[in-house]
């Protein structure tokens, strides 16, 4: 049996439910101009717990078809998204 392909990439949505969007970021030398290429990709990924959201930094590993789409399960999340504080002010009369 081979090994699981295994990628770190970011949450882009969690709008579904159990279902996130990840966006995986690759980097490739060009066979003929020699420039570094940066190409994404985005795979539907199975998150059972719902517990990853947006901009949080994730690790996926290959499963079985699970849908149509899927064909990759939640491992871990990294890394969670920073929320900016936001004050809420109130109005003086």
């Amino acid at each position: 049996m081979g090994k699981r392909r295994e990628y770190i990439g970011t949450v882009i949505s969690d709008k579904m439910q159990k279902t996130i969007i990840v966006r995986i970021l690759q980097m490739a030398k060009h066979h003929k101009y020699n420039r570094i290429i940066r190409e994404h990709t985005k795979f539907k990924v199975h998150d059972e717990k719902g517990i990853a959201k947006m901009d949080d930094v994730v690790r996926i590993e290959e499963t079985r078809p699970l849908s149509k789409d899927k064909r990759f399960r939640l491992v871990e999340v990294i890394k969670k998204a920073q929320i900016p504080h936001v004050e809420i002010k109130e109005e003086v009369k």
